[in-house]
């Protein structure tokens, strides 16, 4: 019944979020901290490239996997228009096995909280620790429900350079406080002179963590060294009203 960040979501997120678009300063953030990196980076949750290529281009060796084809056709696209030929994995990122380990794994923009199932996110944190070399370091951000509201209704239109249009409808359906995890449900249609051609129904869930909670998570697989900052401010203490939080943590050596 549910798409999941399949060919329109692709489409859109493409036109909002062309490569090199910084959403509140996150790219320049995590250059910043990875300015010591010397050795291969993963982009966990690479998307459509809007990330990565930046990161690429600026020299950094960066690998990228995500669970969705068409968001990783356009990735593959926008890269080979560049020149860039980065390594590029579909993979469930909570059962992935990849033949590199890696001095770095980056989740930027709360893509972490795509992993709706607790269990689930912690295979992926688990399988982040297994891929990083002894001394390696994972920056995860995850993002907090601030202005959810039951049953509100977003809509949004996009007109496309061919002609074409896609509206977008976003409806809130429901917060489970118990499971800390919200669920909405966002239509997509591609209108073309007045007709619909095409449509997708996707389910989107997010699951948050508290502060405290998530640094007792990483402890729990082996993590050491664990900061955070809020808002992409390293120097700014975290606290509740930050819409994200960035984790950084280190697999021993």
């Amino acid at each position: 019944m549910f798409s999941y960040y399949s060919t329109l979501c692709t489409e859109v997120y493409d036109f909002t979020k062309p490569v090199g678009y910084s959403l509140d300063g996150d790219i320049e953030y995590y250059q910043e901290r990875l300015k010591t990196c010397q050795g291969r980076i993963l982009e966990a949750g690479v998307g459509s490239g809007r990330f990565i290529i930046p990161l690429l281009e600026a020299g950094y060796t960066v690998d990228g996997i995500d669970y969705s084809p068409e968001m990783l056709d356009s990735c593959r696209k926008r890269c080979e228009e560049r020149g860039l030929t980065p390594n590029l994995y579909e993979g469930k990122l909570q059962e992935f096995s990849l033949p590199i380990n890696y001095e770095a794994i980056i989740i930027p923009t709360g893509s972490f909280c795509l992993i709706e199932k607790r269990e689930d996110s912690l295979d992926a944190l688990k399988s982040f620790y297994k891929h990083l070399v002894p001394g390696g370091r994972l920056i995860v951000d995850l993002v907090f429900p601030h202005a959810w509201k039951t049953g509100s209704i977003s809509t949004s239109t996009f007109s496309l350079p061919n002609g074409d249009g896609i509206t977008m409808e976003s409806k809130s359906i429901e917060m489970d406080w118990l499971n800390q995890s919200t669920v909405s449900y966002i239509k997509y249609e591609k209108w073309r002179q007045g007709k619909l051609i095409q449509s997708e129904l996707q389910r989107f869930a997010l699951r948050w963590y508290g502060i405290d909670e998530f640094k007792l998570i990483l402890e729990s697989i082996g993590f050491t060294d664990i900061t955070c900052s809020a808002d992409y401010v390293y120097q700014k203490q975290p606290s509740s009203a930050g819409q994200i939080i960035t984790f950084e943590a280190v697999r021993k050596h």
